[in-house]
């Protein structure tokens, strides 16, 4: 067996693998933080477990959401939605852009038929 299939062999097992386990223990405190900082996640490999992981840790943060929303009141300030967590092969969601009142006003004017 060559170098490189050995290669190939050990950066396709699974993250929870011995292996992968006794390199991560292996690490030192900075170059754990330092792979921390430089994490790209929607680059990793997840298993349909950790999909579905992914999938009930948003819907609990939505409800978390729903929740806080429905019981802030009117005049207070609403709380942030939050945002998803990243998966692999997707690129990061854009945050939607809010309109201000006049933009709004346009809107509902040009939809209403007075373009003019």
């Amino acid at each position: 067996m060559s170098w490189r299939r050995l290669r190939v062999l050990i950066q396709h097992l699974p993250p929870e693998s011995a292996t992968w386990t006794e390199l991560r223990n292996a690490m030192s405190d900075e170059e754990l933080a330092e792979q921390a900082d430089q994490g790209e996640p929607e680059r990793g490999r997840w298993s349909q477990s950790e999909q579905l992981l992914a999938v009930v840790a948003d819907r609990v943060a939505d409800l978390a959401y729903l929740y806080a929303s429905a019981n802030t009141e009117s005049k207070a300030k609403k709380p942030k939605q939050p945002e998803p967590i990243r998966r692999p092969g997707a690129k990061q969601v854009k945050p939607k852009r809010e309109i201000s009142e006049a933009q709004a006003d346009t809107l509902f004017r040009l939809i209403n038929g007075g373009a003019a």
